[in-house]
């Protein structure tokens, strides 16, 4: 099975033996950070620095002249990242023997939304979530497919990983957060999810919902859980808050949305690439499920791109529903968290993979070579040794 493992830039720019120690762990391939969202990250190897502290989220390269007398633009890196970050950490990898893939961060943007709070998912009770973009407005819609296909199609890259590419919701990691005083689970997470920005008001209404009515019915049916009461959980439980007619109507219009804009992207990513570029996007199989690994439809992603990186940081299990669509081509590359101290396991990755192979996955992929500890990444190269 096919390995890669997620590195920044600032792995690699300024520490010379970043990619031969990258590569010594036996991956094949390395996704690169191009376009990346606020983050605060260790480099416990690097000669020059610990932490990086990526301030806002932005391009890692030049952006080009599309941009110009556009509102809605990418922001250029700061000193975290200066000038073509993503290309010389790119030439430096590729040197190394590395097939190096783009990594794409595209519906989560914190700086965006707090620029252009217009542009931001707003829920049933007014509030804005800065970090998530609606995908919904046409002039986001616009700024996404053409930021996919920018930071996608860099120089020398073999294909890209599309993350974030859909609705994001309420979970985010945030500075100092304190969300997780009341537990919402699916169904909960969901309506506080459905958002009410005018793009999403009128798509309701096609839907045959009036938005003030479905606003306050998502109020009132998610009181009972801040007192306390238990989440039903899954869809049966949104519907059991909402009533299935409703439930259904809120459900059509955002998964015709994400499924729309994915389609746009990817057409977009692939007019703007070479021949042979692989195209995946980071996915779950549940298509009301937001954030990183937005939902999709199992079968519709995978006639659209070339196949799917899904999460496996709850166990593999997520990989059935793309496995059983029976397309020998598609890759289902499964997801593996590498740093013990962020809740990885690196010493049981020999079995994980085992078991990934099992249910459909054709690739792995290391979530991250330039946070992990040492003893993680010799866990790291122990397990693909034995592969």
């Amino acid at each position: 099975m096919k390995a890669s493992t997620f590195v920044y830039p600032w792995d690699v720019n300024g520490d010379p033996a970043a990619p031969a120690r990258i590569a010594s762990l036996g991956v094949e391939q390395v996704t690169l950070a191009a376009a990346y969202h606020s983050t605060r990250a260790l480099t416990p190897r690097h000669p020059r620095h610990r932490i990086v502290t990526a301030e806002h989220a932005a391009v890692l390269y030049p952006a080009d002249a599309r941009w110009e007398g556009r509102e809605l633009r990418p922001y250029p890196a700061g000193a975290w990242a200066p000038g073509d970050a993503y290309g010389e950490a790119a030439e430096a990898l590729t040197d190394a023997g590395l097939e190096v893939h783009t990594w794409v961060v595209l519906a989560h943007n914190s700086r965006l939304g707090a620029d252009r709070p217009d542009t931001s998912v707003v829920n049933a009770y007014g509030d804005r979530y800065p970090w998530a973009p609606c995908i919904a407005q046409p002039a986001t819609r616009a700024y996404l497919v053409d930021l996919a296909a920018e930071a996608a199609v860099r120089p020398g890259a073999h294909g890209t990983e599309l993350e974030s590419l859909g609705w994001y919701g309420l979970q985010h990691l945030h500075a100092h957060d304190k969300t997780a005083g009341v537990g919402l689970g699916d169904a909960g997470l969901y309506l506080m999810a459905l958002c009410f920005c005018p793009a999403c008001r009128a798509g309701y209404g096609a839907q045959g919902l009036d938005a003030d009515a479905l606003a306050a019915a998502v109020r009132e049916a998610l009181e009972p859980l801040w007192r306390g009461a238990p989440d039903d959980g899954g869809w049966a439980g949104v519907e059991k808050l909402l009533g299935e007619e409703t439930a259904a109507a809120t459900r059509a219009w955002r998964d015709d949305t994400a499924r729309t804009l994915q389609e746009t992207a990817v057409a977009a990513v692939r007019a703007a690439a070479p021949e042979g570029f692989q195209v995946l996007l980071h996915a779950d199989p549940v298509t009301y499920h937001v954030g990183a690994n937005p939902g999709v439809d199992p079968g519709h992603v995978l006639s659209v791109a070339d196949g799917v990186v899904v999460p496996c940081a709850g166990g593999p299990g997520l990989l059935t529903p793309f496995a059983e669509q029976g397309r020998a081509d598609a890759v289902i590359a499964a997801n593996f968290g590498v740093v013990s101290g962020m809740g990885g396991s690196p010493g049981t990755l020999t079995a994980d993979t085992a078991r990934a192979r099992e249910l459909g996955a054709t690739e792995i992929r290391l979530y991250h070579a330039g946070l992990a500890s040492d003893a993680d990444l010799t866990a790291v190269r122990e397990a693909l040794a034995a592969r």
